[in-house]
């Protein structure tokens, strides 16, 4: 599957809370890192998007970049409160996503969905 359809599927699937589905195409020994705690694997991973996707209002995608094998997600979740944005930066191999990257606004996390995150003491 080329880059741009694993990266709509995953996109797709976290944000209709399909965890199994988004799983399929994250490579078993995928490098994931983000900028909320370290380290995460790809249980932690989903079951936070899980959690934004169940709380929030609506999950928006801003933007898509693909160029081969690599993509670029940014997506606007809109709580209760207000809304938080994240950016994804994706490798793609053999129809698997290889390296995934996620950089969160911390600050509107923090504000607009408060307690979603076990261990916010550990945030930046």
């Amino acid at each position: 599957m080329p880059a741009k359809e694993v990266t709509a599927f995953y996109a797709q699937s976290w944000i209709n809370r399909d965890s199994g589905a988004a799983r399929r195409v994250i490579a078993p020994d995928a490098e994931i890192a983000w900028n909320l705690t370290q380290p995460v694997d790809d249980e932690e991973l989903l079951d936070v998007l899980g959690r934004i996707a169940a709380f929030a209002d609506a999950i928006t995608i801003v933007s898509v970049n693909c160029a081969g094998e690599r993509a670029t997600l940014i997506y606007d979740c809109a709580g209760p409160f207000g809304t938080a944005r994240v950016a994804e930066f994706l490798t793609v191999a053999d129809g698997q996503i290889s390296d995934l990257r996620q950089v969160w606004d911390v600050v509107a996390l923090r504000r607009y969905f408060p307690g979603l995150l076990d261990d916010e003491d550990d945030l930046p």
